[in-house]
């Protein structure tokens, strides 16, 4: 008997038992363009600037330590946005990890250093989406510094959304930071 005819039967039956376990489909969906979360944060800016982020390495440190743990990051990208040549704030659009995959979202930053609930732009996981419920995303709108943005203490987690939520907000406290350390100072200045 050939190797090939005594393991037919088992690689049969493993089949068979993989066919019943559920498979976990992960669709991505895109909830809001760049450009449409721009619009959304600051209705009333009639332009957006690129920024371009160069850190030195004394601020990257500051910023690190001000933010706390991390979880990984893909790209960010911000933006000044602008009334005329009134500054209004910030517009960043960040990813973060959830469980496994990327979350693409947008926050504003305004010139007095409040935040906006975040807009999810793109969710790419399973489960978690309840991220994007208004009332969860709510929970950051207004808060101003780092002692505001504590999971589990000012933000709630919501149960199925854990790691989702824990790196959202961790998210949100290294872009706090960041305009603390890097934009707040250009934002006083004009």
């Amino acid at each position: 008997m050939s190797w090939f005819d005594r393991w037919t039967p088992w690689i049969g039956a493993l089949g068979a038992l993989g066919a019943g376990l559920p498979a976990q489909i992960v669709v991505a969906s895109e909830y809001l363009s760049i450009d449409g979360a721009q619009k959304a944060l600051f209705p009333q800016a009639d332009r957006f600037s690129e920024v371009i982020l160069s850190l030195s390495p004394a601020q990257r440190d500051r910023v690190a330590a001000l933010a706390g743990p991390q979880p990984p990051h893909r790209s960010l990208r911000a933006w000044r946005a602008l009334h005329g040549a009134e500054q209004l704030g910030f517009v960043f659009v960040d990813e973060v990890i959830g469980k496994e995959d990327f979350i693409t979202y947008a926050l504003a930053i305004d010139a007095g250093g409040r935040l906006s609930a975040p807009e999810v732009l793109v969710y790419r996981e399973s489960h978690g989406g309840e991220i994007r419920n208004p009332g969860w995303r709510r929970q950051f709108a207004g808060r101003q510094g780092l002692d505001q943005l504590r999971v589990q203490t000012d933000i709630k987690n919501i149960a199925g959304a854990t790691l989702s939520c824990e790196h959202l907000t961790e998210g949100v406290r290294w872009l706090a930071a960041l305009w603390q350390v890097a934009l707040q100072p250009a934002a006083s200045v004009g």
